[in-house]
């Protein structure tokens, strides 16, 4: 069997996935060694006011989506800057996960490990929080050239958005 290249990258970044879930120490190791983008720039913000009167919204890094969106791009090994949008009353059977650099057999059997959607609407529903605003999901396996875009484009754009919504936290998950 012959691979393209962009098809011989992608089966090494899945095996090499496999392999750091299976082995965290080796996965410890990769992660001192990882070139990740730095910024002093971190746009955190104090609550001004409870959490019980705040709009609260996920962002996720694990690849989730509606099962009717397009799935993330698995057919490029640097990753697919795009987000999706999920609804704060997506019911957990209309969700699924695309994203094959992480094992993600225990967030299938119980989403709210990785998209706390269904935990923050009881948190709501009990009066801890205010509410819950549009989901995000990412693919969070980036590589250049893509994180320039993500960087520049799409990442400004759920900011953007966000604010529209008037979320007044994020609760970030990664993969």
């Amino acid at each position: 069997m012959v691979f393209t290249r962009n098809q011989l990258r992608q089966r090494v970044s899945r095996a090499y996935g496999r392999l750091l879930t299976s082995l965290p120490a080796l996965a410890r190791r990769w992660g001192r060694r990882f070139d990740a983008v730095a910024s002093d720039d971190v746009p955190f913000v104090r609550l001004r006011k409870p959490l019980r009167a705040c709009r609260i919204a996920l962002v996720t890094t694990g690849g989730v989506h509606l099962r009717s969106q397009p799935p993330f791009d698995m057919g490029d090994s640097r990753g697919d800057p795009s987000f999706r949008t999920v609804p704060a009353d997506t019911p957990a059977e209309q969700l699924t996960i695309t994203h094959d650099y992480y094992d993600h057999r225990d967030a299938e059997r119980d989403l709210n490990i990785l998209f706390p959607l269904a935990l923050g609407r009881e948190l709501v529903a009990q009066g801890a929080l205010g509410s819950l605003g549009t989901g995000y999901s990412f693919m969070g396996h980036i590589e250049p050239p893509h994180v320039k875009t993500l960087l520049r484009s799409t990442a400004p754009e759920v900011a953007r958005r966000l604010r529209q919504e008037q979320v007044d936290a994020v609760l970030l998950t990664p993969a």
